[in-house]
């Protein structure tokens, strides 16, 4: 399967946890199960109950909530939900009311706040690749793959749009599905390695390494890399030593961590101003661009 990967491999295991909204990073700052009341305990217990007989979750499926913390209702709890079936586990959140007598499946928002603030807080910009002003009013972040067919479209996609928007910044942030693509590390390590000896470089490699999909191969990678970055004029030695020093690949495992952050589970995934655009789709770049470039945000987004 090309075309994406859900860290949940759901193709494989039919969990439903789909349906539940994925976990959130607020969850990180949740206290223990154990400091839950004996209101909210109950509240955990009836939710199990009716979480089972809504999916039809039977015993083989292995169920933990809570704990449970405040959402942006004060009148709704926000409740984690993790379940394991045949050693794999996936994670979501659904609101309950604080009577106990109301399930919500969706997403919550503080309509007085910018719904993409927690996306954006953990962007992390600084220190990878860009193009356009880092001032811009509009600035995309792709999480990108180079072994994906679709990031491929992307790339082409975004070479119209960086014409088409020069005043728009793009910013590149790796995420590597090496579990479906054998050579996608190697190809990321290489192209942070161009970084790190000349950014201009970089752009260099990541488009040989894009028009060139189809002729890499998990065989001739190494020799393929190191002809572009020659072909970018970097120095052999000096992109030989990176390739197998730890700096680039943590440079690479930083920004899969900040996807993850995210909840980026395929490729390619995008953010315009924060907000999640999980497609290579030129229109719906193109829409979510116009938006933003005719409403300034009363913040900067960066």
């Amino acid at each position: 399967m090309n075309t994406c990967h859900r860290s949940f491999q759901y193709c494989c295991v039919v969990i439903l946890l789909a349906l539940l909204v994925p976990a959130l990073p607020v969850l990180a700052q949740t206290t223990s199960a154990s400091s839950s009341t004996p209101d909210q305990a109950q509240i955990l217990r009836s939710t199990e109950a009716f979480v089972r007989n809504l999916y039809a979750w039977g015993p083989e499926f292995k169920l933990r909530l809570g704990p449970m913390v405040p959402s942006a209702s004060p009148d709704f709890y926000l409740v984690p939900i993790h379940v394991t079936i045949n050693d794999q586990t996936d994670t979501g959140v659904v609101f309950i009311s604080k009577d106990g007598k109301t399930f919500l499946r969706g997403e919550m928002y503080d309509m007085s706040s910018n719904p993409f603030a927690e996306n954006l807080s953990h962007l992390n910009l600084e220190g990878n690749p860009s193009v356009g002003p880092t001032n811009a009013q509009v600035t995309i972040v792709e999480f990108s793959d180079f072994q994906c067919p679709h990031c491929r479209d992307l790339f082409r996609n975004l070479k119209t749009i960086e014409t088409q928007y020069p005043q728009v910044r793009v910013v590149y942030k790796d995420f590597p599905l090496t579990q479906i693509h054998p050579w996608t590390e190697t190809a990321s390590i290489a192209a942070r390695c161009a970084y790190i000896q000349s950014p201009d470089a970089f752009w260099k490699v990541h488009d040989a390494i894009f028009e060139n999909q189809d002729l890499i191969s998990t065989e001739n990678v190494w020799e393929k890399l190191v002809g572009f970055a020659a072909s970018a004029g970097l120095d052999a030695a000096t992109f030989k030593a990176c390739m197998t020093s730890p700096e680039a690949k943590k440079a690479v495992e930083a920004n899969r961590a900040d996807g993850q952050a995210l909840n980026v589970n395929s490729t390619p995934t995008v953010f315009v101003n924060g907000r999640m655009l999980p497609s290579a789709d030129k229109a719906a770049l193109e829409q979510s661009i116009t938006y933003e470039l005719a409403h300034p945000p009363a913040t900067p987004t960066r």
